[in-house]
């Protein structure tokens, strides 16, 4: 059995890096998608649908990795992982025409769900029970450190060097990445093994318990009203107000800064509440309160961006509580959960891209915030029925 540290930091920050660079290669690719559309001579629709692509390769490789990491191990994972993807990301800024792009987007999709998979489960095997929801929340902090800084970087280099250009920065990040793990799991000791010859080993079967089935039917529910903000909160500010592309900026960077406090103070939550649960429940019902004056009442610019900021920051303290109470199972099946953690969150971004399309040229944002509240609501009271289940290793 692996040793438990209290927060193994060297390792939490190679896999927040790694986070950071796995969905920088998707995200980053939203404001240059009139350029990649002009390049390859296809519609602006078809190079969108290279974001649900993404998705759906990365949440099969989510589950197969993590599945696979229990068996052989994560070091493979963690470390090819973001070398290929460095490789996928000169391939794409040299791709002569839209159908070798998919084909590359797919090979990027899954070297990210190996990734991220690999590194959550890691990273809750080698922390203490204690410490587990900082360190997941630290780790998760990279993805909103994608709508800070990644976004609007990328927006400002790529006026120079171009869609191609800002992927070899991409390519060059995740060798970052690659970089940082080697001295996150040499600063951490052996990383945690498993042999192939394993007998009894519990399987997905064993994992899928009534407790984890319900996380994963809140993460769901989660994610589509996230995904519903982060999809759909620049249209409605620029239909609200009549705003210009670039008088977005500070409202998402204000969403991404309540997004990033949360999620680092949800870790602090998540570890000195015994009952993570009911701190996920009571954050994310918060968040779909704050929901319903958001979207459907336009009181003011000022009015608008505050509610967005303090939505986002709800969810983001919610989320650690979440993805620490997932990670209380047994360490022989951490992989498979933690990957499927990744795969069934891809179904909620999924839905929520769609209803929120529909929704949006039928009946208005306001349709918005009552699907938010319902989705706020219905995680909470999916996970109170194991609310005294509080922080428990099963090894």
């Amino acid at each position: 059995m692996p040793t438990r540290n209290a927060l193994p930091w060297g390792l939490v920050v190679a896999a927040c890096i790694g986070m950071f660079a796995a969905t920088s290669t998707g995200s980053t690719r939203s404001p240059f998608l009139p350029d990649m559309a002009s390049d390859l001579a296809v519609s602006l629709p078809a190079v969108a649908n290279l974001f649900g692509i993404t998705a759906t390769a990365w949440g099969l490789s989510s589950y197969i990795a993590g599945r696979l990491s229990d068996r052989i191990g994560r070091r493979v994972f963690l470390l090819a992982s973001p070398v290929l993807l460095a490789l996928t990301m000169v391939a794409v800024a040299n791709v002569p025409d839209y159908a070798l792009l998919v084909t590359v987007t797919i090979i990027a999709g899954l070297c990210c769900g190996a990734f991220t998979a690999t590194a959550m489960a890691e990273v809750s095997v080698q922390t203490s029970v204690s410490h587990q929801g900082r360190a997941l929340g630290y780790v998760m902090a990279g993805q909103s450190l994608t709508l800070l800084v990644g976004v609007p970087g990328a927006a400002i280099m790529g006026a120079a060097i171009g869609w191609r250009g800002m992927h070899l920065v991409l390519a060059g990040l995740s060798i970052m990445a690659f970089v940082a793990m080697i001295f996150g799991l040499r600063s951490n000791g052996k990383s945690s093994e498993f042999s192939r010859k394993q007998s009894g080993s519990p399987g997905l079967r064993d994992a899928m318990t009534g407790p984890v089935v319900r996380l994963f039917i809140a993460l769901v529910f989660e994610r589509v009203c996230f995904g519903l903000a982060a999809f759909y909160y620049a249209s409605y500010l620029r239909t609200t107000y009549s705003l210009p592309v670039s008088a977005v900026a500070l409202p998402l960077i204000v969403f991404a800064l309540g997004n990033i406090s949360g999620t680092i103070f949800g870790g602090q939550v998540a570890d000195r509440f015994p009952y993570r649960r009911i701190s996920f429940a009571f954050a994310v019902v918060l968040a779909g309160l704050v929901t319903l004056p958001w979207f459907s009442w336009p009181a003011g610019i000022n009015v608008t961006v505050a509610l967005g900021g303090l939505f986002a920051f709800f969810n983001g303290l919610a989320r650690p509580s979440l993805l620490a109470a997932l990670a209380d199972v047994p360490t022989a099946v951490r992989g498979v959960v933690m990957g499927l953690n990744s795969a069934i969150a891809s179904i909620g971004w999924m839905v929520a891209a769609v209803v929120g399309g529909w929704l949006y040229s039928g009946i208005g944002f306001g349709g918005f915030s009552l699907l938010m509240v319902i989705m706020c609501v219905g995680a909470a009271a999916v996970v109170v029925p194991d609310s005294r289940l509080g922080q428990q290793q099963i090894s």
